[in-house]
């Protein structure tokens, strides 16, 4: 058995979140999607558009429809490149490494 080689722990949360990149065929596109799991220092996402190893990507988390005293008024964008691909019909799947851990 090999040793894990993650620095942090994954958690299998399923959290909605826009996912913004350009796919293989050089087109932008802006979906709303899901990660899988998610760790500080990466995501496993699912995307229906084709895309590269090394992508660079933009992950946006949708804001709470809280009051806006309740909740900060920016929203969060992380920078992303794809590390890993898994092709499941009719999605892709992809695990994402952030450009700067989350903690």
């Amino acid at each position: 058995m090999t040793a894990e080689r993650r620095q942090w722990e994954r958690l299998p949360l399923a959290i909605p979140l826009f996912l913004r990149g350009v796919d293989k065929g050089g087109r932008e596109f802006f979906d709303y999607t899901a990660a899988l799991n998610f760790s500080a220092g990466g995501a496993l996402v699912i995307s229906r558009h084709p895309l590269s190893r090394s992508s660079k990507l933009w992950i946006e988390m949708p804001k709470a429809p809280l009051p806006k005293s309740s909740v900060p008024s920016s929203a969060r964008i992380l920078k992303a490149r794809v590390v890993r691909e898994a092709t499941k019909v009719p999605y892709n799947i992809y695990a994402l490494r952030f450009s700067r851990p989350l903690v």
